[in-house]
């Protein structure tokens, strides 16, 4: 599967997720699997830039390519010039924001409020593409199936960002007013597939390799894109890959791998946020990690307790050692995605 010029090594996606998918957490996916994966949201705000979450959003270092930043705002000026300031700090792909349900996001009609202005959006769209076209770069772009059950215009919106120029489409399978509730569907994903010839890829409630399986049919997708499912879980790409190859399962991973990828992905998360945010931002992942294991539950709210980087690290190595001496691999853990959402997918 191709976006632009950039070939990807297969077709399982990691969604953009506030406060998740930093460049730890993309990096530790696709090297369990996922073929690509896009940044957590950066604003268009230019005043906003500066700020340490922006330059923390924009750090690629080290990344595999292709890097995909997403970026968000209302203004199509705006939205041009977020997509340059992005591309000039590494960013090979832009993916725009039409997806993200928060309220503090719809609110000033960004995110998935940006579906009742249909003009509006495709006037950031048009934006986007102007300011990446000539220097090479392919726009994308996430979005909701609609507003609510009686505002589905996903397929509209679609085709008219397909003739404005954007080289692929994903389409989360529930409505703003949805949220993260309910069933995702994947009809209106079938028809954004059928109106299309550009990519199309889809998103909502795929937490296994089954899953993912049905959807591509059901659909006829070209990719599948992973969010919820991945937090805690990251080598669920993996499985689904072997799956769809071969039809059979990977057996669960080695208790004492999984100790090796955390605390691999712990220290890329501490180099990046520092000591005193990068305990406190550590506690969600270690949390994800542990909360369907023996003894998950109290282990968690006893690292919560802990406030220095070594010793949280100490307090992994110990719980995952313990576990590995009477599960030599992992106790199977329950799909995540019907979980409640502990973060926002944008």
């Amino acid at each position: 599967m191709r976006i632009g010029p950039h070939e990807l090594p297969n077709n399982l996606f990691v969604a953009p997720m506030a406060g998740v998918t930093d460049r730890p957490f993309r990096t530790l996916c696709k090297r369990l699997g996922a073929g690509y994966a896009v940044s957590e949201m950066v604003t268009s705000r230019k005043d906003l830039w500066n700020s340490l979450k922006t330059s923390r959003r924009a750090d690629h270092t080290g990344e595999t390519a292709p890097i995909a930043v997403q970026i968000a705002g209302t203004e199509p000026g705006m939205m041009g010039e977020a997509a340059a300031y992005n591309i000039d700090r590494g960013a090979q792909i832009i993916d725009i924001n039409m997806g993200c349900p928060a309220k503090k996001v719809c609110n000033k009609w960004a995110g998935s409020a940006l579906m009742r202005d249909e003009p509006g959006a495709i006037a950031i769209v048009e934006a986007v593409v102007a300011a990446c076209a000539p220097r090479g770069v392919p726009v994308t772009l996430k979005m909701r199936t609609g507003w609510c059950d009686t505002e589905r215009n996903a397929v509209t919106l679609a085709r008219a960002a397909e003739a404005a120029g954007v080289a692929m489409v994903t389409v989360h399978g529930r409505t703003r007013e949805q949220g993260y509730k309910g069933q995702a569907e994947y009809e209106t994903v079938a028809a954004v597939k059928a109106a299309l010839g550009i990519p199309v890829v889809a998103n909502g409630d795929i937490d296994s390799p089954e899953k993912a399986l049905a959807v591509l049919r059901a659909t006829g997708a070209d990719a599948v894109m992973i969010g919820r499912a991945a937090q805690g879980r990251p080598w669920i790409f993996r499985e689904i890959a072997h799956y769809l190859a071969t039809g059979t399962h990977l057996p669960p991973p080695e208790t004492r791998e999984v100790q090796a990828w955390l605390t691999e992905h712990l220290r890329d998360h501490y180099a990046l946020y520092g000591e005193d945010a990068g305990v406190r931002s550590a506690r969600k992942h270690i949390g994800w990690a542990v909360r369907a294991l023996p003894g998950g539950e109290a282990f968690r709210a006893a690292m919560n307790t802990l406030d220095d980087c070594e010793a949280q690290l100490r307090a992994v190595t110990t719980f995952f050692e313990a576990l590995a001496d009477t599960h030599r691999l992992l106790p199977s853990t329950p799909p995540a995605a019907n979980q409640d959402a502990l973060a926002q997918q944008a």
